[in-house]
């Protein structure tokens, strides 16, 4: 899995970089049911079941993936970038939080210029 550069700014607390920690075992039920559908769709597949219904589940587990993407993302805006904004660090915080948008909307990431 690829990892992005974190910006080079001097966290106030220990949870400045995970503001999702406040709904972590909720983000982990999440993470708990789609290993559950994957499953299911694994044991679909190994049952040769219709192609329909397996594109239906797997168009299921995207969608949960979304919004578990969605959840740390409002986390991240509502704490982490507004910490940063705070700092006087929005604009790197900023860029950081539309590259993950750009790539989770198959897009490409802007090209940094140099010394950014």
């Amino acid at each position: 899995m690829a990892t992005t550069a974190k910006p080079a700014t001097t966290a106030p607390d220990a949870h400045f970089r995970h503001a999702y920690t406040r709904d972590k075992a909720a983000l982990l039920r999440r993470l708990s049911r789609l290993e559950g559908q994957v499953r299911g769709i694994a044991r679909m597949i190994d049952r040769e079941e219709y192609c329909m219904d397996v594109l239906q589940q797997t168009a299921a587990l995207r969608a949960a993936v979304d919004s578990l993407n969605l959840a740390v993302l409002e986390e991240h805006v509502a704490g982490c970038l507004k910490s940063a904004v705070e700092l006087g660090s929005a604009d790197e915080y900023t860029e950081e939080v539309m590259d993950v948008v750009r790539r989770s909307m198959g897009r490409p990431v802007r090209a940094r210029p140099p010394g950014d």
